[in-house]
């Protein structure tokens, strides 16, 4: 099978990037041929393709006219379209394969492959095509005020509390419909149930959706011997409820680890950091996963609808416990008693008494072998590639 995986980024910038060069290699071990079409990056991965890659995107530049080409690829591009309908004419995928595209490439190339009568499956990794800002978040609260009227985000200011911002992320929810994004796209694939649930909810038809968890490319050795301490990996910011943690963390007596970087990390860690509470930054995998693989448990205290998380699947995969919020895909990675256990999302009395139960529960005695053993079978790159084939086949 010939297969075309389209992703804004080409590097690994995020769990969209990751899940592309994932899929990507698995496929082409499986021995089916790949290509790939994304935007050019001072830290892009080395590609066969790279000729057929659109222009770097900077909104964030100085100058205007690169911030008003960055605005007009929002909704059309000449070169996008140029460079796609070459690539599709040299390559001739069967299956065209979309993950992260809206501003940096834009559904256009959904658009074309759809009328040269091409398959197009689109994994979903946000809420782009039901919030506008990607998150539905509105003042540090959850919002679902676009799921029906796109105008919002304009009316509330929500992109980057700007107005032309938001008014540009109107009238791209505008330009790229609903109705238009049904029609040129056979199967959306959500890595989560509830994604799955926020698209239906949001008019979405629940016959062209398929739940297909992310999963991970190599095996991740596990340790039986834990320390006694627990963690935290991703990104130091608001959304990820970094603070309930950092709060809880300081009424118990137990170590914590926060693994990552962000817009908060210098604050908190002159506000938090203490004997009991240490900032690594931005560790090496090596490094990450040795500190994971021995830690009690994990904690991923987001207060966004989180999607389906690589670091809980990372965790448990090495036999890591995770303790995690009750919302958006959270829940359907942890087995309360068995592999972790839920809080409410913001609730820092309720954290605080959840990681002394997580001691007390995870000793070091404790199965974790169980645990990564039955991680590794639902989350393992075989169960993946036997339902996405299935998927691409439909």
């Amino acid at each position: 099978m010939r297969i075309l995986l389209v992703n804004k980024f080409y590097y690994r910038r995020g769990g969209d990037c990751t899940a592309v060069l994932s899929t990507e290699q698995l496929l082409r071990a499986k021995g089916h041929e790949v290509a790939v079409f994304s935007t050019r990056h001072p830290q892009n991965e080395a590609s066969p393709w790279e000729e057929y890659f659109a222009g770097e995107v900077k909104f964030a530049s100085p100058s205007m006219t690169e911030k008003l080409s960055a605005a007009i690829r929002l909704f059309h591009s000449g070169e996008v379209s140029r460079k796609f309908n070459r690539l599709l004419s040299d390559f001739k995928p069967d299956i065209v394969h979309l993950h992260n595209i809206h501003s940096y490439i834009s559904p256009l190339v959904a658009e074309i492959a759809h009328r040269k009568g091409i398959r197009v499956v689109w994994t979903l990794h946000d809420y782009k095509l039901l919030c506008p800002t990607y998150s539905c978040l509105r003042n540090s609260k959850i919002c679902e005020d676009c799921f029906q009227d796109k105008s919002n985000v304009f009316r509330h200011c929500c992109m980057k509390d700007s107005r032309i911002a938001s008014l540009l992320a109107w009238l791209e929810a505008c330009c790229w419909n609903r109705k238009k994004l049904s029609g040129i796209t056979d199967l959306f694939i959500s890595p989560s149930h509830f994604l799955k649930s926020k698209m239906i909810e949001g008019g979405f038809v629940a016959d062209q959706i398929e739940v297909l968890h992310n999963f991970l490319p190599q095996e991740l050795s596990m340790s039986a011997e834990k320390d006694d301490y627990y963690c935290y990996v991703g990104r130091i910011s608001e959304e990820k409820g970094v603070e309930t943690l950092l709060e809880a963390a300081g009424q118990v007596t137990y170590p914590l680890k926060i693994i990552g970087g962000g817009p908060l990390l210098d604050a908190y860690r002159n506000k938090y950091a203490n004997k009991q509470i240490e900032f690594l930054g931005h560790l090496k995998p090596d490094e990450l996963y040795s500190i994971v693989r021995k830690a009690r448990f994990l904690v991923i205290p987001s207060v966004w609808y989180e999607n389906n998380p690589y670091s809980v699947i990372e965790a448990l995969c090495m036999g890591t416990p995770a303790l995690g919020s009750r919302i958006g895909g959270i829940p359907e990675l942890i087995e309360e008693g068995e592999n972790g256990f839920l809080f409410e999302a913001g609730n820092v009395a309720e954290l605080r008494d959840k990681i002394d139960d997580c001691f007390r529960f995870f000793t070091k005695t404790y199965n974790f072998r169980k645990i990564a053993e039955d991680a590794q079978n639902k989350f393992g790159s075989g169960t993946f590639y036997n339902k996405l084939i299935k998927i691409y086949d439909h």
